[in-house]
């Protein structure tokens, strides 16, 4: 059967945009995965001061310090948090930790010293708020970029700095966000600006990068801030006394450890 030109030339063509349709696609995933590793897996692992500020729609502010560690086993795979919290005195000696699993639910636990408990977080409960902040546990430790299918909508420039523009859609049912629009660094990969909107497509959520320096020669986000635009309120937090590849190991990271926290980094 001989196709006509006409025909052909339309076939050619739908088959051209279906294959730019898929390269876009690896694009988008790559730019995701490269995101990902340089805002959560920086180095072989690091130790962090952390100060939160968080402001309530009212305007009243409350800040709570402690100490983070964090150890890659590799990188974009299974991963752990340990979090210390300081101050203030009601929160003081809390633990929150997590073992991250990329291919399936995270573990999360957290030690509330008043009553002497550890509790396990399920994973329903990853959307909830990061002890009474505008973050939530999955913003602190990180959502997967193979759990959404991510699209390049387009580049463009925020503060001087040329981004990519991807939206990212959750594959599976999700309480955190219907879609979401990532403002990404074209410079050093880190996202700027996450935009997350609801099942009505309305704006109910924003996280900026406020601050980027060089830490150790590892480009770091010092500073970086989640406001809830439908609620109000929002939560800036700041990392000061970073190091990198300081050497933890395993034992920092189990269940002894909540209630007992290793004291070479707890101070």
């Amino acid at each position: 059967m001989k196709l006509s030109k006409p025909y052909l030339t339309l076939t050619l063509l739908a088959l051209a945009l279906s294959i730019s349709a898929v390269a876009q696609s690896e694009d988008a995933i790559d730019i995701m995965r490269q995101s990902h590793l340089a805002y959560y897996y920086a180095a072989d692992d690091g130790v962090a001061e952390v100060a939160m500020t968080i402001t309530d729609k009212r305007g009243k502010e409350r800040v709570k310090e402690f100490v983070m560690l964090r150890l890659d086993e590799e990188d974009g795979g299974p991963q752990k948090y340990y979090t210390y919290f300081r101050k203030p005195s009601d929160v003081s000696r809390l633990v929150f930790m997590v073992h991250k699993t990329p291919d399936g639910n995270d573990q999360r636990w957290i030690y509330v010293p008043s009553v002497d408990l550890v509790k396990p977080i399920s994973a329903d409960d990853k959307n909830s708020s990061f002890v009474g902040s505008h973050f939530s546990y999955e913003d602190v430790s990180g959502r997967h970029w193979l759990e959404d299918t991510h699209t390049l909508l387009y580049d463009s420039t925020l503060n001087d700095s040329k981004v990519w523009v991807i939206e990212s859609i959750p594959k599976e049912k999700y309480k955190g966000f219907a879609r979401k629009l990532s403002y990404v660094s074209q410079e050093n990969y880190l996202p700027l600006v996450e935009q997350y909107f609801d099942k009505k497509d309305k704006l109910v959520r924003q996280f900026k990068a406020e601050q980027i320096e060089e830490i150790d020669g590892v480009v770091t986000m010092t500073a970086r801030s989640m406001e809830n635009i439908k609620k109000g309120g929002k939560t800036i937090i700041r990392f000061s006394d970073i190091s990198y590849n300081a050497g933890l190991d395993q034992s920092v990271f189990t269940e002894r450890s909540l209630k007992n926290p290793p004291r070479k980094y707890i101070k």
